[in-house]
């Protein structure tokens, strides 16, 4: 599998407010979107989310958002080192993405820019 990039993923208490602040920072342009009851900004190399408590608790309990090439080819990686798929892969507005527990036990997010029809 072909890791491309990795985004930090970060929870804030108000998008609209910290969104400037790492617009500038990144010199880049937020895309913001909804997942579920989450509001989504991603900056740069940073995603930030702000929602109901609830969902950031399970949300903070994945280490990194990892940009592969192929969801699919990362998932036959995935089963081939024992990770387990917690959900996906499902599309996105953007791609699609599967959650996995590694072996030891961390839990990252993979997403590919396939595009939702790419299934």
């Amino acid at each position: 599998m072909d890791i491309l990039g990795t985004s930090l993923r970060v929870c804030v208490d108000d998008l609209d407010a910290a969104v400037p602040v790492y617009e500038r920072l990144t010199s880049a342009e937020a895309v913001r979107f909804q997942n579920g009851p989450v509001s989504v900004a991603a900056v740069g190399p940073f995603v930030l989310m702000s929602g109901p408590e609830g969902h950031l608790e399970i949300l903070r309990k994945i280490a990194a958002t990892l940009a592969v090439k192929d969801v699919d080819e990362a998932l036959a990686d995935l089963h081939t080192v024992g990770a387990e798929v917690i959900a996906g892969p499902m599309p996105t507005p953007i791609g699609r993405n599967l959650i996995a527990r590694h072996p030891d036990g961390s839990v990252f997010e993979y997403v590919d820019r396939q595009g939702p029809s790419a299934e």
